[in-house]
């Protein structure tokens, strides 16, 4: 036995309406964790922004597209056990930001071997390029680390605007 169904005009514009509600009942606010990550944001933001106001700057903010960055780059380090900034051919910075919807410009640090995220940002702060990133004109932090297989640790940083 088969049964047809016919949608009447009204139908259609209705099921389109609660289609385009549900469309909208996105998840862009949540922060999908990346495996193999931990988000440190929370912990490193309150050093570097008494860093910034020691230096006339204001308070950066949190933001999930740096946060989804830095869990990102931690990991892809981490896999390949090196500490660097462009991994593999064809690696992008500007590729790796715009994935992650990061608002540009942006920048990045990159830290390994440090058990505490204090440790982390004092490397950075103690480094004259990784400090200027951080008194940037930037308004968006996001801060991860993720472990090596043997253990070792992999920090990244993303500052955006």
């Amino acid at each position: 036995m088969t049964t047809s169904f016919t949608l009447s005009r009204r139908g259609f514009l209705v099921l389109s309406g609660m289609g385009l509600m549900l469309a909208g009942c996105s998840t862009v606010g949540i922060l999908t964790p990346t495996p193999g990550a931990t988000d440190q944001t929370e912990a490193a933001l309150p050093i570097v922004n008494e860093l910034r106001r020691r230096n006339g700057l204001s308070a950066l903010s949190a933001v999930n597209p740096a946060r989804k960055a830095a869990a990102v780059q931690a990991v892809r380090m981490a896999k390949a056990g090196e500490m660097q900034h462009l991994i593999g051919l064809g690696d992008s910075f500007y590729n790796r930001m715009k994935d992650s919807d990061v608002t540009l410009p942006a920048a990045e640090n990159i830290a390994s071997g440090q058990h505490e995220v204090d440790r982390a940002v004092q490397a950075w702060i103690d480094s004259p390029k990784h400090l200027k990133n951080m008194l940037g004109s930037y308004s968006g932090l996001g801060v991860a680390v993720a472990q090596a297989s043997d253990g070792r640790p992999y920090w990244s940083m993303i500052l955006s605007s």
